[in-house]
């Protein structure tokens, strides 16, 4: 009887060893994210994802903005993230804060965040659950997906859909009469920056009296 193993290609010791070095690397990474101790919500846990046009703010920016929307939200207050993944992510790292907060997101990874993570596509502005109330969240943070204005509509409908008020909106410098336009924001002085250099002038908008002027 002829042996099975014979028809199987034999990898190389070496060739082997590094596949199960990048294998074992990639368990690490997924590992760690779900593992005990691994901060699951540092920027960076997630990558970002080019394809969809996903572009992280760096930790900086990410924490004023974090820190903006807590001082915004009040105590016990509610804040949702719309299409802004490290905004969410730095919340989360402000254990003990008195604050709850959704993440309306395209990117389904980010359901690993559990009953916070509400899948969001701005096609669809108002597909969203029944137990996502009108006007809930004391302030709304969102970094609409692309600088187009139908964009920023369809996101500004779903904004305005979930806040009490207070909207906090980064977008393009070129947006900025869009965004007077659809949600009656104006340009604060503050400059949010990204993990890595976009092409585009990248600015915020608020509605309120906020700490970013």
């Amino acid at each position: 009887k002829m042996d099975d193993d014979d028809d199987i290609p034999q990898l190389s010791s070496h060739t082997l060893a590094a596949l199960q070095e990048f294998y074992l690397e990639q368990q690490q990474r997924e590992g760690m994210k779900t593992s005990q101790g691994f901060n699951q919500y540092s920027i960076g846990s997630i990558e970002e994802d080019w394809q969809l046009s996903q572009f992280w703010y760096s930790d900086e920016t990410a924490s004023c903005l974090a820190k903006e929307a807590i001082l915004a939200a009040g105590k016990g207050g509610r804040i949702a993230c719309v299409s802004a993944p490290s905004v969410y992510q730095k919340l989360k790292e402000q254990d003990g804060e008195d604050f709850s907060v959704c993440i309306l997101e395209y990117d389904r990874r980010f359901s690993v965040y559990g009953e916070e993570f509400i899948f969001y596509d701005y096609n669809h502005p108002l597909d969203l659950p029944e137990n996502l109330l009108p006007h809930s969240f004391d302030i709304v943070i969102a970094d609409p997906p692309y600088l187009s204005e139908e964009c920023l509509q369809k996101t500004a409908e779903t904004i305005k859909y979930l806040t009490k008020g207070k909207i906090l909106l980064c977008t393009g410098a070129v947006m900025e009469e869009q965004a007077a336009k659809h949600l009656g924001v104006k340009m604060c002085k503050f400059i949010p920056k990204h993990s890595r250099n976009l092409a585009n002038e990248f600015r915020c908008y608020v509605n309120y009296a906020s700490g970013l002027d």
